[in-house]
């Protein structure tokens, strides 16, 4: 195994920092951002940050109204532009109309996805948390890709999530065509494959300018739950029977607010000039897990493995290239 270094570099941030914390005194005039599912939970205070500190940002949105309507209290820095990750046609028109504006993209961050959904199937039959999550947002670097080349220095950040501990890439059956379906499993190997996709990409695009990182935001609550029933969340801990938040998940769980700073750090950091690849959390370098570590912090080795995010990206683009 070819590993990435996980090596917290102590950011001066923490796990409560906000997303406006760790913009403050950095400037964004003139910056171009992409923000998949940027009308909604984190991915919609990740907007409202790097527009505060001057970027124009492009939020693709599958549901139109919803999202224009949600980001219109944010004048003059945001576009809205139709897309679907689940349909790479529409991925793929979105990226041709923002190449065919000849505007340089420097920042794009692959927030959108869904987690822990019943079995369902998008493409040309790929398990959709895989196709969401992960190929989605392949699709839509790889069309972008134009763009990216106009600016001199760009910045991809992947959402990934300390779910990837439940599995590594399946590799010998991603989309559940003779395995029993788990949707938590699933969920599990689409925020791995997230993970590999930022480092393939930090190594393959470095030639560029091009720095990537992948990301776990942290426990937050957002429409990301939205196909857990109120049973399920009480069987994980999440809630009380009676719908309350028990102290110590609250104590735990972050704002919204607070689930963007990672994301916000990894895509403008200067503290981060001369790396990439690696998975972050609660702004900072995540560290290797380790015996000693808990379910929910650290990088499982395998999203490390530079050998599998080769693997994984070789794989991607032959799926890819049947949708």
């Amino acid at each position: 195994m070819t590993a990435k270094d996980q090596a917290p570099i102590g950011s001066g941030f923490h796990a409560k920092s906000t997303a406006k914390d760790v913009v403050e005194g950095i400037d964004l005039t003139g910056v171009n951002a992409i923000v998949t599912g940027g009308y909604s939970g984190i991915g919609l205070e990740t907007v409202r940050a790097l527009a505060g500190a001057g970027a124009h940002v492009t939020v693709p949105a599958r549901r139109l109204d919803v999202a224009k309507a949600t980001l219109a209290d944010i004048p003059q820095m945001i576009a809205v532009a139709e897309m679907d990750l689940a349909d790479i046609a529409s991925v793929r028109r979105f990226a041709a109309d923002y190449v065919a504006s000849e505007r340089p993209l420097h920042i794009l961050i692959n927030n959108a996805g869904i987690m822990a959904c019943p079995l369902s199937r998008v493409g040309p039959g790929w398990e959709a948390q895989f196709g969401v999550n992960h190929l989605g947002h392949m699709a839509l670097a790889l069309a972008l890709e134009p763009a990216i080349d106009r600016a001199e220095r760009t910045r991809i950040v992947s959402l990934s999530s300390i779910g990837h501990a439940r599995s590594d890439v399946i590799w010998d059956d991603p989309n559940y065509e003779t395995r029993n379906y788990d949707k938590w499993e699933a969920y599990g190997q689409a925020k791995s494959a997230d993970a590999l996709f930022a480092n393939g990409i930090d190594r393959r695009w470095k030639h560029k300018g091009v720095t990537a990182f992948s990301v776990h935001p942290g426990g937050i609550f957002t429409p990301l739950q939205r196909y857990l029933p109120e049973e399920e969340m009480v069987a994980l801990g999440w809630k009380n029977a009676d719908g309350t938040i028990p102290e110590a998940v609250q104590a735990m769980f972050k704002t919204p607010e607070q689930g963007a700073s990672t994301t916000v750090w990894a895509a403008t950091s200067p503290s981060l000039e001369g790396r990439g690849g690696e998975y972050c959390e609660n702004c900072d370098i995540a560290q290797l897990a380790n015996e000693s570590s808990q379910r929910w912090e650290h990088a499982r080795e395998w999203i490390t493995d530079e050998v599998g995010a080769d693997r994984l990206w070789e794989m991607s683009e032959a799926m890819l290239a049947k949708a």
